[in-house]
């Protein structure tokens, strides 16, 4: 499904997004070694398994990243002019390696783009679930859209 356009949207919207992720070692390592992560916790078993989580860790940035992705494809895509800024970043839940992934968005906020007469700001709230249905991480994201007029 293509993103909507600014105009398409209404505040309280809400999308279910039907890609799931299951998150792999090898997305973790790879995540964490091409943005220069040295985290034990995500990279050495043995710290990890001393740690309190008593196991490997997934990269929050990797799972911030994966949020966004899922979202993408129901929301942007398509219409995006541009992401103007990601807000209220919080990871209330750990993500381990075996973890299958799930995202929902809703409509926050919308404004009409003072700059551009073509396209409008939408706020959106992320949110990434696990198969337990717990909340691993939740976003602001606005985004400047093309209005479909």
């Amino acid at each position: 499904m293509a993103g909507k356009f600014f105009d398409e949207w209404q505040v309280g919207d809400e999308l279910e997004h039907d890609i799931r992720r299951t998150v792999t070692e090898t997305d973790n390592l790879l995540f964490s070694t091409m943005t220069h992560n040295p985290q034990p916790l995500h990279l050495d078993v043995e710290a990890a398994k001393a740690s309190g989580f008593g196991q490997i860790l997934v990269n929050s940035t990797f799972t911030f990243s994966l949020l966004v992705g899922l979202s993408v494809g129901d929301t942007t895509l398509g219409t995006l002019v541009a992401n103007l800024g990601f807000d209220k970043v919080v990871t209330p839940n750990p993500v381990f390696i075996g973890d299958t992934l799930r995202a929902r968005s809703s409509i926050k906020e919308l404004r009409e783009s003072k700059s551009r007469p073509n396209a409008g700001i939408v706020t959106f709230t992320h949110e990434l679930l696990n198969q337990r249905d717990e909340v691993v991480c939740r976003c602001e994201r606005t985004a400047l859209l093309q209005k479909k007029q």
